[in-house]
């Protein structure tokens, strides 16, 4: 394998997302990021192409010189990178295993995965992340899981609300975009909500509500540094920030008091991109949750300067896809003549 130039061997970026939107969900998504995302790859010389799992197709008839394909196109570890995030949301469910199956294949296949396969058990779990990050300079949410299922009415679970003080945001567990998530001012609301996503076997995370003037802070880290800090403030009567809800985005200057924060979490997730979500009280930030495949959204497409910052940060993103993977691809080689 050689470097043919200085931006590496690189040509093609596939975003491994099962292929269950609806039709009036697609184009939704495609106005807000995904069409904006194949342009900032085109524009690098590169191609971001969505498949879902069943797209690709492994030839290991002879594992010493395995084949790839992705929709009957052959694919390499020197020019294709896999982002391999797992998705689980309810519609999703019957593809999570399919997914983690692939991302060991592709894993020991010798590619390129920016978001490694065992991070994705840790940030679709609200409360793995925050023992995951425990340490964390800027204090997680008090947290409280519970599975439902078959066995929920043996109330087993009440030992664990002992600390729980209402009301709570109750939430999935795994899911994301904001759904799914709710209030319960008592226990007897809590217990109706767990009833109901018994129906659905979905596991599900307290946290103390933090109250109406609640704002989350997304910072956008490239490479271990922070690049921009989106400010998502929920609608009136609303407690989600989240853009698919409603929420309003705007870009802002990095607050102080999470600059001196920001260097914890890239040396415990060393990967080229990730969000990093912080919630503000009104008096002081909590840690919420950390995404390594955050959606770089256009709150605001009639202005010019918002569409420039969301392409600014997409390039940062890609640009530093690339550089990891030219990294890697010099380890290999690296191991290949030492071996």
């Amino acid at each position: 394998m050689e470097l043919h130039d200085e931006r590496g061997t690189l040509r093609r970026m596939v975003w491994l997302f099962p292929d269950r939107e609806s039709t009036r969900a697609t184009p939704k998504w495609h106005r807000a990021f995904w069409d904006a995302y194949a342009e900032v790859a085109a524009e690098l010389g590169l191609s971001w192409e969505s498949h879902p799992p069943d797209d690709v197709a492994v030839d290991g008839t002879d594992p010493g010189n395995l084949r790839v394909f992705v929709a009957g196109e052959p694919v390499t570890p020197a020019d294709t990178l896999f982002v391999t995030s797992l998705y689980s949301l309810p519609y999703q469910a019957m593809d999570v295993f399919n997914q983690y199956a692939l991302y060991a294949v592709l894993e020991n296949s010798g590619f390129y995965l920016p978001s490694p396969p065992w991070l994705s058990a840790t940030v679709n779990d609200k409360l793995a992340t925050l023992l995951h990050l425990k340490d964390s300079p800027i204090p997680p949410i008090p947290t409280v899981r519970i599975g439902t299922g078959r066995d929920l009415g043996h109330g087993f679970h009440e030992a664990a609300l002992a600390n729980l003080t209402f009301p709570v945001i109750v939430k999935p567990t795994g899911w994301c975009a904001g759904w799914g998530i709710c209030m319960a001012h008592n226990l007897e609301d809590l217990r109706g909500l767990l009833s109901l996503a018994q129906g659905g076997e979905t596991t599900l995370a307290l946290q103390p509500y933090l109250g109406a003037n609640t704002i989350d802070y997304r910072v956008y880290l490239i490479d271990g540094k922070p690049h921009t800090v989106a400010r998502r403030t929920p609608a009136s009567g609303t407690y989600v920030a989240n853009y698919g809800r409603g929420g309003r985005q705007e870009y802002v200057p990095l607050p102080t008091e999470l600059a001196d924060a920001l260097e914890y979490f890239a040396d415990r997730v060393p990967i080229p991109f990730l969000a990093v979500d912080f919630l503000h009280d009104g008096k002081r930030f909590w840690f919420s949750e950390i995404e390594p495949d955050a959606a770089i959204v256009c709150p605001d497409h009639d202005s010019p300067q918002v569409v420039r910052r969301q392409r600014s940060i997409i390039e940062a993103r890609f640009r530093a896809y690339r550089r990891g993977h030219t990294r890697w691809l010099g380890h290999k080689l690296k191991e290949v003549t030492h071996a």
